[in-house]
């Protein structure tokens, strides 16, 4: 962040014990992270972001209540400092937020929407400036009777931006005015029905995306046409070995940068599973599965140095790292830290 140090920030429910944002040094050759400190300012700041401003960065968070809010922190410091309140977002269950163009986007899942937030000078939220609310549902009852925008995220391109949601088994292309902060519905793409799509990843050319699918343990491979925001489905690939048992919740899906391997994060059966990209990038295959080293992997992220990956796991309340093979992309558990109630991890 300040080019002499590179820090992980956990994200957690402090409804459920967590501390809400924590921050930790990260020794880069070994992939250990030391926790510096915390701040519980926050209720429930169950996914963060980090968005560059002046020389320094801020870190943004959702407050994933029912009220529905947007946070940002200064973490210049040992532990983070609130930027202000949080600013609610007329909107319930926000679950995931990205910044792009000077706007912070949420993905709220209650309402089945996607809001944009303006920033104010000093880099904490401001006004909504945004909203696209989904409509229909899916045919699994108890989870798809109404729209659940799961994440929001640009394309590599910069052009658009790309919802996933589970409720209505699509992804939605719209695009942002980085001017005034409106989000224009440009294209909506339908999953197979019951899949319930929660995050995707881009791979590292901006040619395909990869659904991770959290109602049935699959992957949807997508390709990706920048120029038009155009997503098609290519075909479904399983996330967990032949033959699992109970049930199987994907969480979240992390692209090598390298282009050969994607990593996805199985709750219920708490695995890592591990995935070969052919030379395009237009297949997966599913090469190992193993312990994801605790409980109900919620999220799943690559180090900086892309040697290293990290589960944070919410029920056993841990984050955990693993060394990873160059060869064949398997992880090895090296080492955890407590992290009660973790939801998030990130970088910066």
């Amino acid at each position: 962040m300040d080019g002499t140090r590179t820090r992980a920030f956990v994200g957690s429910f402090t409804s459920a014990g967590g501390r809400g944002v924590m921050t930790a040094e990260l020794d880069p050759a070994s992939g250990a992270l030391t926790v510096t400190g915390s701040s519980d300012a926050v209720a429930d700041p169950s996914f963060l972001a980090l968005g560059g401003h002046g020389g320094g960065a801020v870190l943004y968070a959702v407050s994933e209540t029912e009220q529905g809010a947007v946070a940002a922190f200064d973490v210049t410091g040992p532990a983070p400092r609130p930027l202000g309140p949080p600013v609610a977002l007329d909107a319930a269950g926000p679950t995931h937020l990205a910044v792009v163009a000077g706007h912070v986007l949420t993905a709220n899942y209650t309402s089945g929407s996607v809001t944009a937030v303006s920033l104010t000078a000093d880099g904490g939220p401001g006004a909504v400036s945004g909203r696209v609310r989904h409509e229909g549902s899916g045919p699994v009852a108890d989870r798809q009777s109404a729209p659940h925008a799961h994440q929001v995220l640009p394309d590599p391109s910069g052009r658009w931006v790309l919802a996933v949601d589970l409720g209505t088994d699509s992804v939605t292309v719209t695009a942002l005015d980085p001017a005034t902060g409106a989000l224009s519905p440009h294209a909506t793409t339908a999953l197979r029905p019951g899949t319930g799509p929660r995050h995707l990843a881009f791979h590292p050319a901006g040619t395909h995306a990869y659904v991770l699918n959290e109602l049935e343990p699959t992957l949807t491979v997508c390709r990706w046409d920048a120029a038009g925001g155009v997503l098609t489905p290519l075909g479904e690939t399983p996330v967990v070995p032949d033959g699992a048992t109970g049930p199987q919740y994907p969480s979240e899906i992390v692209a090598d940068p390298g282009g050969r391997f994607l990593w996805a994060a199985v709750r219920g059966g708490d695995t890592l599973a591990v995935l070969a990209l052919d030379a395009s990038g237009a297949t997966a295959r599913l090469t190992a599965s193993v312990p994801c080293g605790g409980h109900w992997p919620r999220d799943l992220a690559l180090g900086p140095t892309g040697r290293h990956l990290y589960a944070a796991n919410e029920r056993s309340g841990d984050v955990t790292w693993f060394s990873l093979d160059p060869a064949t992309g398997l992880p090895e558990r090296v080492g955890a830290i407590p992290a009660p109630a973790a939801s998030c991890v990130v970088f910066g």
